[in-house]
């Protein structure tokens, strides 16, 4: 359940989803987690983490001569816009493996990588 245009995901949009669903007021101040343990929901967060992994796995396991494994160590050539640089998808399942404790010799295992990457 998602707010059609909400920029950021986990942000005030999901917050009033969740007041909706457990009839709760926004002024009573109940943290989300909590109302998501109400309702049985993960962390969008988390979801999302582990949906990259999932990929992230799954393109590990390719042979590097298919076009989804090219696309991953692909680097785009030519000058950037200025100011900070966007971050990659590359970067950002970095920062998920980091936080996981994984590597890529943990991906040829399928079974204990889905371990590893299962929520809670």
């Amino acid at each position: 359940m998602f707010c059609y245009g909400c920029e950021k995901i986990g942000g005030v949009c999901t917050v009033f989803i969740l007041h909706n669903l457990c009839n709760v007021k926004v002024k009573d101040r109940v943290p989300s987690k909590e109302l998501r343990e109400r309702l049985g929901i993960d962390d969008i967060i988390l979801i999302l983490q582990q949906n990259r992994l999932q990929w992230y796995e799954h393109v590990l396991r390719k042979e590097d001569t298919d076009w989804v494994k090219k696309c991953m160590k692909y680097e785009v050539e030519g000058s950037r816009q200025r100011g900070r640089p966007k971050r990659t998808w590359r970067e950002v399942v970095h920062k998920d493996c980091q936080a996981r404790n994984l590597n890529r010799e943990d991906a040829t295992d399928r079974s204990r990588w889905n371990k590893l990457i299962k929520i809670g």
